[in-house]
């Protein structure tokens, strides 16, 4: 299961990172606990849609930056799942028969 989440907390590091800022400084330019940004960037608590706007906004980086890419990331993921669950549900005398029949 893709959970949202997890995917916006990757986002988030990864601006914050590519930034050089700490977790300490971006606590201070976005007014947010440095314990609360923390468990955000690890996909343990959900933001909301004012802490995630003070995020974006400190990180100097559009919101729907941050949303295009984690809705990029969940397709890619989503996708991923889907394929090996593809490949769990084809039953080993099928794939038998195709290697079978490919020689």
């Amino acid at each position: 299961m893709v959970l949202f989440r997890r995917q916006l907390g990757d986002v988030l590091r990864g601006e914050r990172m590519r930034r050089g800022m700490t977790l300490r400084e971006l606590s201070s330019e976005a007014r947010i606990s440095l314990g609360y940004i923390s468990e955000i960037e690890r996909g343990q608590k959900e933001a909301s849609s004012e802490l995630l706007s003070s995020l974006c906004e400190a990180l100097e980086v559009p919101l729907s930056a941050v949303l295009r890419e984690v809705s990029d990331t969940v397709a890619v993921e989503e996708q991923r799942i889907a394929a090996e669950s593809a490949v769990e549900r084809v039953p080993a005398a099928a794939a038998a028969d195709v290697v079978a029949s490919a020689a």
